[in-house]
């Protein structure tokens, strides 16, 4: 493997943390959403990752293959007063656990900087390997 597919391997895995990033942001912002017009509540996502090869050499790098909903039941509040109660009083909320998205952002914000933390450090070998032969 060259230096320079350290670049694509860690770009893609930013690329890829990024994204789950954004997903977990998402599924924050809908923690305490109820049921919408058509009766069903927001449903907590995660994104599916898949290696990918990076060229001809070996290296392999990571990409976003799809992204899932949750098949857990939404948690249910009796609340008849509720405009979004349902015939029995129940208000249907979303399935997402917050700890959970906290945790699983956490784990997304230090990988990404783990990758960029790589891509400086291959950076900084690659100016040395150059000043060597100055």
């Amino acid at each position: 493997m060259s230096m320079f597919s350290i670049f694509n391997v860690s770009g893609s895995a930013i690329s890829a943390q990024s994204q789950r990033l954004n997903v977990v942001a998402s599924n924050l912002a809908n923690v305490e959403a109820v049921a919408g017009p058509d009766g069903q509540a927001y449903k907590a996502r995660q994104l599916v990752f898949q290696t990918e090869n990076m060229g001809a050499d070996t290296a392999a790098g990571v990409r976003v293959s799809g992204v899932t909903e949750s098949n857990v039941a939404g948690r249910r509040v009796h609340d008849p007063s509720h405009p979004s109660a349902d015939a029995q009083g129940y208000v249907t909320h979303s399935n997402v656990n917050a700890v959970e998205e906290m945790v699983n952002m956490i784990s997304a914000s230090r990988s990404y900087q783990n990758n960029v933390e790589v891509m400086n450090t291959a950076k900084t070998l690659l100016l040395k390997t150059l000043q060597m032969g100055q």
